[in-house]
């Protein structure tokens, strides 16, 4: 491998949103020492790649993706750094080496872990994993009441230290369905705001309605009875906006609840824009669910025995030395927030939610859910309510107005849009990408063993 030249391609740079504990440098120096103890002694989000001598590291949380690639030109690997498989394409293409992308060569950093690759030339290196987020499981109140106030404190003051991050006049929206996890959120954002001696009209409630849908109907009741329908507004939408191609090919992914769910949220987050093109703050309720394992197990392959015995299953999936772990994903929430996240950036929206730091996924992992449930299934549909309701009375001492669990896509419209099946929205995926990859190979290549051009890498 030739020497001198910058291996190393970042194209994102260290990102954080509500970080606390450490500064961004901070966090750079520790991902670039390997120091976990350091990353563990911080809260909020942040993605960032360090160099040490031939060795890269990387590494993300939940509510910041991460994705890299391994190039090869001048005689050795290039470690392309991006947020998205198309970013990194984009390089390619730059760099006339397209023909080599293919989007399952791409790797997703996981959450809570930093990602260790040695640039010693070929084979490709592998990667090794340090983990930096250990919360102690099951150790907690089996009191609802109980647990419902430790999970709350610690929701709200994520909040808190996020809103005090942004400009104190900017307005602030919640996307708003009227159930459990975002009605908690919106009630905490008005409490962390008038801490903060903010305006009541900065924080704004906004909920889809793309035709009689049961979820416009929910939300206008819910902020009624907490006196809050002055921060509320109705956001219409045609079913024709709803794009699950489109969706495919902005999220990245074929999960079908996950594309379901983002082709929802550009339907939402494109109208706000239309509506106020300035607003840039965005705070919703996602991994409430996979906190509180709110999620019927008639719709997966789990089993009880599975979610109960791998306490981060739906935050984090099987774990990176399971024979389920993807190659080009990881698990859980730490791949599917991409449905959140993508939405968002595409219209202009720094999105946050509180459900994802680790402080409050450290309080909903104590929660010993094995002795709460006692083998008894269907306690999941309703255990959460029970938790949040009593959490925001005690943290609040607000009565929140309880729902019944409904999917975002499915609220938004009087006749729910048919279910797609993960083959068709792997089909669609994977031709959308052989579109592209079709086009590149009629470019012009550059070889991998090309002589490196005097003063660098172009």
């Amino acid at each position: 491998m030739l020497e001198g030249v910058d291996r190393l391609i970042d194209l994102t740079g260290p990102r954080t949103s509500a970080l606390s504990g450490a500064s961004q440098n901070d966090v750079l120096a520790a991902v670039g020492r390997c120091d976990a103890a350091a990353l563990g002694a911080t809260d909020g989000h942040f993605a960032v790649t360090a160099r040490d001598g031939k060795t890269v590291r990387l590494a993300r949380t939940m509510g910041i993706p991460l994705r890299y690639f391994v190039a090869k030109m001048y005689h050795g690997p290039f470690l392309v750094v991006a947020e998205r498989m198309d970013q990194i394409f984009a390089w390619c293409r730059d760099e006339r080496i397209a023909w080599q992308f293919d989007p399952a060569y791409t790797r997703m950093v996981p959450a809570h872990y930093i990602v260790e690759l040695d640039q010693v030339g070929c084979p490709d290196p592998s990667p090794r994993y340090h983990r930096f987020f250990e919360p102690a499981v099951g150790l907690g109140s089996s009191d609802p009441g109980e647990a419902g106030a430790r999970y709350i404190a610690a929701a709200y003051e994520s909040v808190l230290r996020w809103l005090k991050t942004i400009p104190g006049q900017a307005t602030v929206a919640v996307a708003f369905s009227g159930g459990v996890d975002s009605t908690s959120v919106l009630l905490m954002a008005v409490r962390a705001n008038e801490a903060l001696g903010g305006s009541p009209d900065r924080i704004r409630a906004f909920t889809l309605d793309m035709g009689g849908g049961s979820d416009a109907a929910q939300a206008e009741r819910v902020v009624r009875e907490l006196g809050l329908e002055r921060q509320w507004e109705r956001v219409s939408a045609s079913p024709a906006d709803y794009d699950l191609e489109a969706a495919i090919r902005l999220i990245e992914d074929y999960h079908p609840l996950d594309v379901e769910c983002a082709a929802t949220s550009v339907c939402l987050l494109r109208r706000i824009r239309e509506r106020y093109p300035e607003l840039t703050y965005l705070l919703d309720g996602d991994g409430g669910d996979e906190n509180l394992k709110s999620y019927p197990l008639e719709d997966s392959d789990l089993t009880l025995s599975s979610i109960l015995r791998n306490p981060l299953l739906y935050q984090e999936g099987w774990g990176v030395d399971a024979i389920k772990h993807s190659l080009a994903y990881s698990g859980g929430l730490s791949r599917g927030y991409v449905r959140t996240y993508a939405p968002a950036a595409a219209s202009g929206f720094d999105a946050f939610s509180p459900y994802t730091t680790r402080s409050v996924i450290e309080a909903a992992v104590a929660i010993p859910f094995e002795q709460i449930l006692a083998g008894d299934v269907s306690r999941l549909s309703t255990l959460k309510q029970e938790v949040v309701s009593a959490g925001i009375r005690a943290t609040l001492g607000i009565d929140m107005p309880i729902n019944e669990k409904r999917r975002f896509q499915d609220g938004a419209t009087a006749t729910p849009h048919e279910r797609v099946t993960k083959a068709w929205c792997r089909r669609t995926f994977n031709r959308l990408w052989q579109d592209r990859q079709k086009e590149a190979d009629s470019l012009d290549r550059r070889s991998g063993n090309e002589v490196v051009p005097a003063g660098g890498v172009r």
